[in-house]
This record gives C-alpha cells, structure tokens and sequence, in this order.
C-alpha cells in the first residue's frame, strides 16, 4: 500500500466517523486558538481552559505580549 493511499484511508475514516471535528479548547479568535493549542500540548485541554482567561485579560492580543531578552 502506498502512502497516499494510507492517507486516504485515514482520511475516509475520519470523514465517515466523525465528519465536524470539535475542540475542547475555549477560544474568540486565532489568536486565543493557536496559544492554547501550544499549551495543550503541555497539559490537559480543562487545565488550559482554567488558566487561558487570566492570561488573556494580561496579554489579549500579540502585540500586548512580553518582550525577553536572552
């Protein structure tokens, strides 16, 4: 079998078993989106849930982010 068809495979899996993929993740905006998804890779989705809203009330867009310097 070959990889594009293995691909294809999965794919149909998931189309046919569960064709609207959701999140558990509580987001507004791409933003929100893309920097819970980083933290839940470090932990669960309900940890992230429980920490995101403090962290953007402090930093609600990217440009309000911290600046480091190494």
């Amino acid at each position: 079998m070959r990889l594009a068809e293995r691909y294809s495979g999965i794919i149909g899996y998931f189309l046919k078993n569960n064709p609207v993929a959701q999140t558990e993740l509580v987001f507004r905006d791409p933003y929100e989106l893309i920097v819970s998804v980083v933290l839940s890779a470090q932990c669960t989705d309900r940890r992230v849930n429980m920490t995101t809203p403090e962290l953007f009330k402090r930093y609600p867009t990217v440009r309000s982010r911290p600046t480091w310097t190494c």
